[in-house]
């Protein structure tokens, strides 16, 4: 693992991919690294002129790259469902990637098409209904593998099962925290629910510790807050890692030989920079019991049950 870099990516010459929010920052690099390697590569992005614009981007840095558009807004479950059944149409056997990077960062309250807190609907409801109705596809290809992009931020607060939806309370680095631990209570749980079934499905989870992307800007910008804008602008430049960098510890997950169930991937060097790694986590996010409560409640919220596990 030391040292490992994107040339190191195995080939991936008749495997199919889907990378959630591919238009830009990390998800771009994943999906271009991905198609680099010979994957065929689902860019899923809710804005359609973006995803159209990094799938001739990505088409004009890799030549002869295998990559498609399909929108998909995670922000609203009837979207998620048109993409699962889009996916289902397009004649392919099965799934053998799912990277579920998409994701927003400490935004102002607001809510999803289907009224739940932004932050926890779209990182992780979102993604949770779009892997379960994936799931058939996923089960049809040997070895296929479920990565979910969270973050270091995870320690900043467990989720608070009586009020997933922050209406009691709403703190957005709290909310982002919290969202960023569902996403890896959710890896636990399908983990788990893969080993029992004996399903040759690997669930494993990444961080991109601190790249430079647009998550950083976009929560100031909506509130039109121009100087810290221009303070997160400042710290990309000169303390983050770039986003090609910050794409690493997913593609590891989601390629690198041995990955073990549940497992967690971030930079090596203090969970900021550097080659992938294992990373640390915070101990709730091995708790089985808040997993399966988690897990319960997102069917319930998603009306999405997982099928075979």
């Amino acid at each position: 693992m030391a040292g490992w870099t994107a040339a190191d990516i195995p080939d991936q010459r008749g495997r199919t991919a889907v990378v959630t929010g591919a238009n830009s920052g990390i998800g771009y690099c994943t999906a271009r690294e991905l198609a680099r390697k010979g994957a065929h590569v689902v860019l899923a992005c809710r804005d359609e002129s973006r995803g159209k614009a990094a799938e001739a981007r990505i088409g004009e840095e890799v030549p002869g790259a295998e990559v498609e558009l399909s929108v998909l807004d995670l922000a609203d479950l009837a979207s998620v469902r048109d993409f699962a059944e889009r996916y289902g149409r397009s004649g392919r056997e099965g799934l053998d990637l799912l990277v579920n990077n998409a994701g927003v960062m400490a935004l102002p309250y607001r809510r999803t098409a289907d009224g739940f807190e932004t932050q926890f609907g779209v990182n992780h409801l979102g993604h949770f209904a779009l892997t379960g109705l994936l799931l058939p596809k996923l089960l049809a290809r040997p070895g296929a593998r479920v990565v979910s992009v969270s973050s270091g931020f995870h320690a900043l607060g467990n989720v608070d099962l009586g009020d997933l939806n922050s209406e009691r309370k709403y703190r957005r680095w709290i909310a982002y925290g919290r969202s960023k631990t569902a996403n890896l209570l959710f890896t636990h749980e399908l983990a788990r629910r893969a080993v029992a079934a004996g399903a040759d499905l690997v669930a494993a989870a990444a961080h991109p510790g601190y790249a430079s992307t647009n998550l950083q800007t976009a929560g100031v910008r909506m509130e039109g807050r121009r100087m810290a804008e221009r303070v997160a602008e400042l710290a990309n430049r000169v303390i983050a890692q770039s986003a090609d960098a910050g794409a690493l510890p997913a593609l590891f997950a989601a390629t690198a030989p041995g990955v073990a169930q549940d497992a967690f991937f971030g930079p090596r060097v203090q969970g900021w920079r550097g080659a992938p790694a294992p990373s640390w986590r915070a101990k709730w996010t091995l708790d089985d019991k808040s997993a399966e409560l988690l897990w319960s409640a997102s069917e319930q919220l998603t009306g999405v049950t997982y099928e075979g596990l």
